[in-house]
């Protein structure tokens, strides 16, 4: 499950009434050791800190079409191998920036708490395992 961000809502509503335009851009999934809320941004979420973190790129082919309001992932999105150091991941984000602590979230989430350390590496998101819906 996923929700929208504050700054994806505006986004789409200037779109929609042709106030604006909102260009396609770029997206990343990032891990969230705190849950973001629609006012966070790609500067304000609190990311996984581990050695090798960071961000996963997002293709429009890893994911399925639109279908009865939502998308999922049609390819497992894998992370950087955890070298040194833990964290908890509590939820996700997804950005359009690949840099750490910049960005937009365009949709944000929460997960099953998963410890991520090097015994328990890499951090995957199996098929399916990510869905974005609109209601």
């Amino acid at each position: 499950m996923a929700s929208k961000s504050d700054y994806a809502e505006l986004k789409v509503l200037d779109h929609m009434f042709n106030d604006g335009t909102f260009t396609a851009v770029a997206v990343y999934l990032a891990l969230c050791t705190v849950i973001p809320t629609d006012a966070s941004t790609g500067a304000t979420i609190t990311e996984a800190n581990y050695t090798t973190y960071a961000r996963v790129a997002i293709a429009a082919a890893d994911l399925s079409a639109a279908a009865a309001g939502s998308k999922t992932n049609t390819a497992a999105f894998t992370f950087a191998a955890v070298t040194a150091g833990d964290d908890t991941i509590v939820g996700f984000a997804i950005v359009d920036s690949a840099t750490i602590g910049a960005g937009n979230i365009h949709y944000w989430g929460t997960t099953t708490s998963k410890v991520v350390d090097t015994s328990n590496t890499p951090p995957t998101v199996a098929i399916g395992g990510l869905v974005v819906t609109e209601d």
